[in-house]
């Protein structure tokens, strides 16, 4: 017979009769409407419920009969409930009852229970206080926090398992007085066998017996995420690799308890493995490292090693038998010198590699990244971070070498030059597509001829940002050698003036479509009449955020000719409220996001031409515009609602007064949309997504609190 006491009962469940003294009133405790569960009632109850009897020798109280049955009995009975239904309901008198439901199992319901049983729409738990989300095909629940609690997961257990059982679970946080453990876990494990996708963060209250009864009683799991989890050793990943063989996600980041036997057995026992993410686990070394992708030969596709003690001889392993992986991701492996980068390229191993991301790492040198490109003769997207050692020849050997390259990412690599820079672009394959080169401070503006080639024809999209010595000389260079592209971003560049921009603008044959300026302080509205002249039946987005020279000219020439712009950032410019009656003058304009934020010149004047803008905006920012009075905010707001904007994604709208934030009435329940903060008040919305400074915050469905952060918008 099953295990029964899997949960203390505590005094704060009572043991007697109704806690109601009117039947009408049992309503409260127990709903099963079609998004409802079980209920459970306020912890603040009556603890005598039963009735008193009076004799001579004081107080009797008289027993309910049901309540002086064993547990054994009331499992009995509890086997034979006809329905999810059933069990619902009687999940609901009590945590005892509650105990015994969650810990029977499927193979322990009797035969005509399970025949009578049919998948139904019944839902367990209230729908305000979890999420209950169909993901790929399977119902999933999120608990954080306080919610994360072993009541919690039994109530999931019970009501899911009418419903075919929980599919996706992700408990993130801890309860601090009653936190997850063992004995929910254990719940889940009995009463959802198709527990297909499993996320514990940061629990420290469950360990390796937790994770044990998981892998003993879902044989479906697929993928296991585990984040900060220090009671979780070996011995529970060991159980999940006998129990769990179409097990094909593993990620363990923070889990300070597990090691080298894991892994090897995880390789050895999970033939379906395909993704393997490992991220400051100290106990990990080679030796678990090459025992997983030896195992795991022919089906790995994704590793991504972070901040672990690894040697040059976890990447010999990789670079020999990672025969099927097409991402690798290295990132913080101090141990790891020139020869394990060498090696890499040199095992001929990584054939199928097509994304590969390196992020400081010291190993990286000139031989090391030749080879490679050498060895990896797929590969289409590399991205180097932070690699001090890496110069302009390495640099450029390896772009030599790897020819099916098509984005090339380096971003803090100090000493690659504009020797490296233009020599990347001199000897490109002829599918590179994407250059991306980020806060590389070796960069110098220098006055130098290029030879006679032919330009980078492939070449769509590049971005230099945030490198202070790049130039105008540097872009009279530059438009000689990509007269192809489409999206070119600028910012951060403090050096750069009309004069050398306009170069890169005339040579730009195609037509550009997405160009971004921000912090291109030195730029005029001549710049941005050329942009509007020459590109404007392309271009769709525009950033031109703290371009102070940027003036109402800007904004005039950018009605009159770009009738495709759809996004436009004048943060923090010159603009007033003439520039913006122009924009909303402008005939055939579209524009669908707009960003005025610490424009302080626009006023309340400019009330009428955002109402006008408003009819096909899907996005306006007015934070810090502090010359827009609460009440110019108040009537924009109730006549911009008037529009059917079903399609309405993002509002921002900025007052001193400290209003709450405005939301969308006319949206249907469950409609995800975006809502921008108002200044650094504190947000009240029902449902989506704020964004408070550099990251957007999702929130939930009533709570309206915090639980992902996401990209920002304006990126």
């Amino acid at each position: 017979m099953s295990k029964l006491f899997a949960f203390s009962v505590d005094d704060d469940f009572c043991h007697g009769g109704s806690i109601y003294p009117n039947p009408k009133e049992s309503s409260l405790f127990l709903s099963l409407g079609p998004h409802v569960d079980v209920y459970f009632p306020p912890r603040k109850r009556s603890r005598i419920s039963a009735p008193f009897v009076f004799t001579d020798e004081g107080y009797e109280q008289k027993q309910i009969s049901i309540e002086v049955l064993p547990d054994e009995c009331l499992f009995e009975i509890f086997r034979r409930l006809p329905g999810g239904q059933e069990r619902s309901a009687c999940a609901g008198v009590s945590k005892r009852w509650l105990t015994l439901l969650s810990n029977i199992s499927r193979d322990e319901l009797s035969s005509e229970t399970i025949q009578s049983s049919k998948p139904k729409n019944e839902i367990v738990e209230k729908k305000t206080e979890d999420q209950d989300i169909e993901s790929d095909g399977y119902h999933s629940r999120s608990l954080e926090g306080k919610k994360a609690t072993d009541v919690r997961l039994a109530a999931i257990a019970v009501g899911t398992a009418g419903r075919g059982g929980l599919g996706k679970l992700e408990i993130r946080g801890n309860n601090s007085i009653r936190g997850v453990t063992s004995r929910g876990l254990r719940a889940i494990a009995r009463g959802c066998p198709s527990l297909k996708v499993l996320s514990l963060w940061s629990i420290s209250s469950v360990g390796d017996e937790g994770l044990s009864e998981i892998a003993n009683g879902c044989h479906q799991l697929e993928k296991l995420d585990l984040c900060q989890c220090p009671a979780i050793t070996d011995q529970a990943l060991v159980s999940v690799a006998k129990n769990c063989p179409k097990l094909t996600d593993l990620t363990i980041e923070s889990c300070s308890n597990i090691g080298n036997a894991g892994l090897q057995a995880i390789g050895q026992g999970c033939p379906n493995l395909k993704s393997i993410s490992i991220k400051d686990c100290p106990l990990v070394g080679d030796q678990g490292v090459a025992s997983l992708l030896s195992s795991a030969t022919f089906s790995l596709t994704k590793v991504k090693l972070q901040r672990l003690n690894v040697t040059d001889v976890s990447l010999a392993v990789i670079g020999h038998y990672g025969k099927a992986v097409t991402d690798l991701v290295l990132t913080g492996l101090p141990n790891v010198s020139e020869r394990g980068f060498w090696v890499v390229g040199n095992g001929h191993g990584l054939q199928k590699l097509k994304s590969f991301t390196i992020t400081s790492c010291r190993g990286v040198t000139d031989l090391g990244l030749e080879a490679v490109g050498k060895g990896c003769p797929n590969l289409k997207q590399f991205c180097l971070r932070k690699c001090a050692f890496l110069s302009d020849n390495g640099l450029i050997s390896f772009v030599k070498s790897a020819g099916s390259l098509e984005c090339l990412q380096l971003e803090e690599c100090h000493r690659i030059t504009q020797f490296g820079f233009f020599g990347s672009l001199l000897n490109c394959g002829a599918l590179l597509k994407a250059l991306s080169i980020v806060s590389c401070l070796g960069i110098k503006d220098l006055n130098m001829g290029l030879p006679m080639v032919s330009p980078c024809n492939s070449l769509r999209s590049l971005s230099i940002r945030n490198c202070p010595g790049f130039g105008d000389g540097s872009l009279a260079a530059l438009g000689k050698l990509c007269p192809q592209l489409q999206s070119l971003d600028l910012s951060g560049l403090q050096g750069i003036t009309d004069a050398g921009f306009l170069l890169v603008l005339k040579s730009c044959e195609a037509g550009l479509v997405k160009v971004n300026l921000s912090g291109c302080v030195n730029l005029t509205d001549k710049a941005v009449s050329t942009i509007a002249e020459m590109h404007g039946w392309t271009l769709e987005m525009l950033s031109l955020g703290g371009c102070r020279k940027i003036s109402d000219a800007s904004l005039m020439m950018i009605a009159d000719n770009c009738f495709l712009l759809c996004d436009l950032d004048v943060s923090n410019c010159a603009v007033t409220d003439f520039g913006i009656a122009s924009l909303a003058r402008a005939n055939h304009f579209n524009l669908q996001v707009l960003s005025l934020s610490g424009c302080s010149v626009i006023s309340d004047k400019s009330l009428p031409a955002l109402q006008k803008l408003g009819q096909t905006l899907f996005g306006l920012n007015l934070q810090h515009c502090n010359a827009i009075s609460s009440s110019t905010i108040d009537v924009l707001v109730e006549q911009l609602w008037r529009f059917p904007w079903n399609l309405l994604q993002v509002f921002c709208l900025h007052n001193n007064g400290g209003h709450s934030l405005y939301t969308w009435p006319y949206f249907p329940e469950n409609t995800a949309y975006r809502v921008l903060f108002l200044g650094f008040f504190s947000p009240f919305i029902i449902y989506g997504f704020v964004l408070l400074g550099a990251g957007t915050w999702c929130f939930s469905l009533v709570s309206g609190q915090a639980f992902r952060p996401i990209s920002s918008l304006f990126t």
